[in-house]
């Protein structure tokens, strides 16, 4: 069956079959998102994966990334911590017979730090359900995805239905630092005619999203007895000074976003941001560094390595009208993302296909979204050339404090993706 001989009789059957395992969805929701998965500890949740995977039946690939296999490739952005235990899980469903069309299902288990534990109503690997919200860190941001995905095939089979094409269950690392989760699969030879990632985006079909670079400003000052200051330099107080400038190169670049064909209809979808700041060692000394890790955005079409050399040239050009940075210039160290904006394009029959599911999951069309956040969907449509779907639930506080997702977006999300596979990929009686 595809997208236009789907009856009514076997989506009805399918939406049951979610209804009736959505509780154990929010269960292995829950499980899933109290692994507390930061950057470099992400291990336990893709073991549980793997078991996930393996306990369906899938053919479970589970590999450890080198980068020295990714450096060279498009959109690699450099690591810093501890890479060793970095790994991607695959898990590959075969059909009996070959009729539809295949397909990755893609989630990121890594999550952001949870920041001081005390300005969190519930603790943030402690999920919890509280007034049709599911609350805790990753919940949102996008482990619900994830999981729903996973029962969304579930429920095909729970309907006695069996997809007829290929189908790879993704879960990755680093998308909220590298990227080179993703990446890893595309180089390790993973594709489809189409790809598909529920990260949360209210119930919309991203159409663009920005690319991010981060960078490292490192500062040095001159260090005296503060009874002295005047006699040395200030590194903290010199960063603050490297930072207004590039704020006024974040407004530049804002007013060339307002002519781009997605993103002019957004405020301000340029967003610099100064992530992290270590400096000095002693309250009483002049700090002599101070190291400043930084967050802006591109848009799709914006070449990295120019934007790159403009940021360079703005730090030199403020750091020239400094009275100690003029002779002691900083430096600029790319510290993470250096990642294209990508722009979904040509996905006709897939887009087709879920603007078709959606409207039955909700009752009107599917709206889109100009993302001023960047996902892994650039690297299936950039290198490989793969349609890359991104679309989800409802979430909100996403890297804040009470991150939480909307329980029903989320039903409504795992019927729209049961749906799509089988609209996509085909389904026959099991």
């Amino acid at each position: 069956m595809d997208a236009k001989t789907t009856t009514s009789d076997t989506q009805r059957r399918i939406i049951d079959a979610i209804d009736d395992a959505f509780d154990r969805q929010i269960e292995t929701t829950k499980q899933f998102s109290s692994i507390p998965s930061t950057r470099g500890a992400e291990g336990p949740c893709q073991d549980m994966m793997g078991d996930l995977l393996r306990a369906r039946g899938y053919e479970v690939d589970d590999w450890h990334i080198d980068t020295k296999d990714l450096k060279d490739l498009r959109g690699y952005g450099p690591i810093e911590h501890d890479f060793s235990k970095a790994r991607t899980v695959v898990g590959t469903y075969r059909p009996a017979r070959e009729a539809g069309r295949s397909l990755i299902l893609q989630g990121h288990c890594d999550v952001v730090p949870a920041g001081p534990l005390d300005m969190w109503d519930t603790p943030p690997f402690t999920p919890t359900v509280k007034d049709g919200w599911l609350y805790g860190r990753g919940a949102g941001d996008m482990k619900s995805g994830t999981i729903a995905a996973l029962y969304a095939l579930d429920a095909l089979r729970a309907a006695g239905l069996r997809p007829t094409a290929r189908i790879h269950f993704q879960s990755v690392i680093e998308e909220e630092s590298t990227g080179v989760g993703a990446l890893s699969t595309v180089q390790r030879g993973y594709r489809a005619d189409c790809c598909f990632i529920p990260e949360p985006t209210n119930g919309k079909l991203v159409r663009s999203q920005v690319g991010v670079i981060w960078f490292r400003l490192k500062v040095r000052g001159k260090p005296v007895h503060v009874f002295e200051a005047g006699a040395g330099a200030n590194a903290i107080k010199a960063a603050y000074h490297l930072v207004q400038a590039l704020e006024v190169l974040e407004e530049e670049w804002n007013r060339r976003a307002a002519s781009d064909r997605h993103f002019k209809v957004v405020k301000h979808p340029i967003n610099f941001n100064p992530g992290i700041i270590k400096g000095g060692d002693w309250a009483s000394s002049v700090p002599a560094w101070c190291d400043l890790d930084c967050r802006i955005a591109v848009l799709p079409g914006w070449s990295i390595a120019d934007h790159q050399a403009e940021i360079v040239a703005c730090v030199e050009a403020a750091a020239k009208k400094h009275p100690f940075l003029a002779k002691n210039p900083p430096a600029v160290e790319w510290s993470g993302f250096l990642s294209e904006g990508y722009e979904l394009t040509d996905a006709g029959e897939p887009e087709a296909v879920l603007r078709s599911v959606h409207e039955t999951v909700c009752g009107g069309p599917m709206k889109e979204l100009a993302f001023t956040a960047l996902t892994d969907t650039r690297f299936y449509g950039l290198n490989a050339g793969i349609p890359s779907l991104c679309y989800g639930a409802t979430a909100e506080a996403m890297h804040g404090f009470n991150e939480r997702v909307e329980i029903e977006s989320l039903r409504k999300t795992t019927r729209a993706i049961a749906l799509f596979v089988a609209g996509w990929c085909g389904v026959e009686a099991a």
